[in-house]
């Protein structure tokens, strides 16, 4: 169980006679012993105390604002035996402390690649070495020997991670919990106001019958018309995620916007209608919603089954099989 430190007896390059510490006491003991200087080593106990528990509890904070990350492998990369794999360690020179390290390492170990950790801290011999590499001190700085590629800024590097060595860019964390945790909240809201937002129980009910009608058929008119249909909002971050995920997939799909959002003003010409017309065929009324062949997948994160959760669990490429998408995506 976590965490493992292997270290050599000697101390030395070879690394012949290894020794293994397990458990945070036993590895903290063992880095105390070998590394403390006399000057930090005989600093009062008390006073050790309170600097271990302040950064005890920065530890858990850091662990609490970013729960779940790095726990377990991602789907991207576990879902298919083609995705690409590195022969070779990556190296990381990061410092512990800096966020924008963790959320490297965080990626790497969610995508399950082996990597050397060098830490390159303030009077840290690594630092100088770091910045004979490349020219600055700034962490985190990858290497990766399998493609030649070094680079620094955390976003570049997890893009280049995920687009090297994974099958999918994942979409941000932050909306999956909102959708898990609010949106399903608000669903009821949507529900109502769809309809009502669409002139439902007004004066002239049949003639929004008739609208709703027509505006059905125009959706299954538009959905099995090209294989892959995306209903979006120009300024939904969900939907702008949907259409990431498809693009990171090299999958085709025609995007049509029924304005910039939902809220009156904002809703596009004959927007409203075929919201209501959306609910009415499916249940869902928000937005992004997915067709693939004419059938109704829902949003990104929820649905029948949903277009993330479709392809973690494997159903989506056999859905683009079926609707014969383009030959050019990653499932291909």
């Amino acid at each position: 169980e976590a965490p493992v430190l292997v270290a050599s007896t000697s101390m030395a390059s070879n690394n012949e006679d290894l020794i293994t510490f397990s458990g945070e006491e036993a590895i903290l003991r063992f880095l105390d012993e070998s590394f403390l200087e006399d000057s930090v080593a005989s600093v009062d106990e008390k006073e050790k105390d309170i600097v271990y528990y302040l950064q005890l509890a920065g530890a858990y904070l850091a662990g609490w604002m970013r729960v779940g990350r790095g726990s377990q492998v991602s789907p991207c990369v576990t879902s298919s035996p083609t995705v690409k794999r590195p022969e070779k360690p990556l190296l990381l020179y990061n410092y512990e402390g800096n966020q924008f390290c963790r959320l490297v390492r965080e990626v790497l170990t969610e995508m399950d690649i082996v990597y050397e950790l060098r830490s390159a801290g303030k009077e840290s011999p690594r630092r100088s070495e770091l910045s004979k590499i490349s020219g600055a001190t700034q962490c985190p700085y990858l290497i990766d020997p399998n493609t030649g590629i070094s680079m620094p800024e955390s976003k570049d590097i997890i893009q280049y991670l995920y687009q090297t060595y994974g099958l999918w860019t994942p979409p941000s964390e932050l909306l999956e919990w909102t959708s898990n945790n609010v949106m399903g909240l608000l669903k009821p809201v949507f529900k109502f106001m769809a309809p009502l937002q669409a002139k439902a129980g007004g004066s002239d009910d049949e003639g929004y019958q008739n609208e709703l009608e027509a505006a059905i058929r125009d959706i299954k008119a538009e959905t099995t018309k090209d294989n892959v249909v995306v209903y979006t909002y120009e300024l939904s971050p969900f939907s702008s995620e949907t259409l990431a995920l498809l693009n990171s997939l090299k999958v085709e799909y025609k995007e049509i916007s029924l304005g910039k959002e939902w809220i009156p003003g904002l809703i596009g010409p004959g927007g409203a209608i075929k919201r209501a017309a959306l609910l009415e065929m499916t249940g869902q009324s928000s937005l992004p919603h997915v067709f693939v062949g004419g059938k109704a997948i829902g949003g990104l994160f929820s649905g029948k089954p949903g277009l993330l959760p479709a392809l973690q669990n494997g159903e989506l490429p056999n859905l683009l099989k079926n609707a014969q998408t383009s030959r050019n995506s990653v499932f291909e």
